[in-house]
């Protein structure tokens, strides 16, 4: 803010002293005409030596300023501080002519046989140049403040990152230690004669917590991304799901799982991402709905299309759904759909926006993949 006042304060100024130094060049024109009229009214040179000297003085002296000097029918007579080459032929005078008639209002000269005589000119190239000068100015300002905007946004997005990260490690290095102790007691569980189908189901619950684990840990690193059948990840992923959501929404998907379709990922992220994306559509599902999971494979890319029945996004929260504690639910930090943002289309290489959607109608979120390597 104080760059741009700067910036305008020097406007006003430069342009109150360009109106200064316009009038003083007038002056100065006015002065040569002046002289021109003088010269032509001397007819004794010998008793007018003196006067002839200090008006020649008067002529010489502009050097800056561009003149033309002609007849009543626009006739060049002479002119000064003008490049030969823009008078070279009839047409470029009168291009020339053009300008200065249009530049500043001419300067008639009476002569003394009754005559006159027109001076044209416009500002000298300092003037102009300081004209524009400020108009630079205020340009290299905005220049460098959206160069610091943008330096300062990256600066804030780079420490956000580090935040994502060592908050990602902490979880995962707070939640090993119970892991590892979680399974040595499982070890000692099979051993004590409990029922099986209980210790299969701890057992369960272990491994999704390893799995949790896992996925923290990867945050932050360059995790490795392995050529995998995708439907079989996407079925796997939705069975799992199925068992753990409302028996009144439908979770469907529409492919035939038989099919391949081999796309390079990181299996433990992309799981995540899919199960954050899905758990968010079974969330906007009021009461009873579906969520489908559909996949277009193309011949560079695949999409896969998470579609539900639930109460929609309007058009301007489109990009505010994936920003860092955007969430309508009364409990939860809004995390899900930025970690999966990140997840895709930083370690990925890939896109998940909203496709889209229709307030109390539904909404249907779309993650591209490529299908090799970039």
């Amino acid at each position: 803010m104080v760059a741009v006042l700067i910036g305008f304060a020097s406007l006003y100024i430069t342009n109150s002293l360009v109106k200064d130094l316009s009038l003083e060049e007038r002056k100065k024109i006015e002065l040569w005409a002046k002289a021109i009229r003088e010269i032509s009214n001397i007819t004794d040179l010998a008793d007018s030596s003196q006067n002839f000297a200090i008006v020649l003085e008067v002529l010489e002296n502009n050097t800056t300023v561009p003149v033309l000097l002609t007849d009543e029918n626009d006739s060049i007579l002479s002119h000064m501080n003008i490049r030969p080459s823009r008078l070279q032929t009839q047409e470029d005078a009168q291009r020339m002519l053009s300008q200065m008639k249009s530049s500043k209002e001419p300067i008639v000269v009476t002569l003394i046989d009754g005559s006159k005589n027109i001076v044209y000119y416009k500002d000298s190239t300092t003037l102009v140049k300081l004209t524009y000068y400020p108009y630079v100015q205020l340009i290299v300002i905005i220049l460098f403040i959206i160069a610091s905007y943008y330096a300062f946004s990256h600066s804030r997005k780079a420490e956000q990152n580090r935040v994502w990260v060592g908050l990602a490690k902490e979880t995962a290095h707070q939640l090993g230690t119970p892991t590892s102790s979680l399974l040595a007691w499982l070890e000692l569980i099979r051993d004590s004669g409990i029922d099986p189908k209980l210790v299969a189901n701890f057992e369960k619950d272990i491994s999704r917590l390893e799995k949790v684990v896992d996925r923290f840990s990867k945050i932050g690193s360059s995790p490795s991304l392995r050529v995998t059948n995708l439907l079989t990840v996407i079925g796997s992923t939705v069975d799992y799901l199925r068992n753990r959501i409302s028996s009144k929404i439908s979770l469907t998907v529409q492919f035939n799982s038989a099919e391949s379709i081999p796309v390079p990922i990181n299996e433990t992220l992309f799981e995540w991402v899919l199960e954050n994306v899905i758990r968010n559509s079974v969330d906007a599902i009021q009461s009873t709905g579906e969520v489908t999971v559909s996949v277009i494979d193309n011949t560079q890319v695949v999409f896969i299309d998470i579609t539900d029945t639930g109460k929609g996004i309007p058009r301007s929260h489109f990009k505010t759904v994936f920003q860092p504690g955007y969430t309508t639910k009364s409990r939860g930090w809004g995390l899900g759909l930025t970690l999966s943002k990140r997840i895709i289309e930083v370690y990925h290489n890939g896109k998940l926006f909203v496709n889209s959607s229709e307030v109390d109608k539904g909404t249907t979120f779309r993650i591209v993949l490529n299908k090799s390597h970039n």
